[in-house]
């Protein structure tokens, strides 16, 4: 599990996080993230995110006044799934 602290980006934190889950993070390893939440859009924001990638949002919650955390767990890429009953039969 890695820690990342978004929250010098502000607002504009939803990229980078994007790229640190695609290129730091193993398939079915859990990230944490610490980001701004200003005006509360980013928490939609990256629920969406995160079932857009076919991730899995383990956990959101509000650190303190003004912070917001997540975690996230890196789901292997979907040709990576293990063979259905019907394809270990034909093999």
């Amino acid at each position: 599990m890695k820690r990342y602290d978004l929250r010098e980006l502000n607002a504009d934190f939803m990229p980078r996080m994007v790229e640190l889950i695609k290129t730091d993070i193993k398939d079915g390893e859990n990230a944490i993230f610490l980001f701004e939440i200003g005006d509360f859009s980013a928490i939609q924001a990256t629920a969406d995110m995160v079932k857009e990638n076919n991730w899995t949002l383990m956990n959101s919650l509000k650190f303190n006044e003004v912070d917001w955390t997540i975690v996230v767990k890196k789901e292997a890429p979907a040709s990576q799934e293990i063979d259905t009953e019907e394809e270990k039969e034909s093999k």
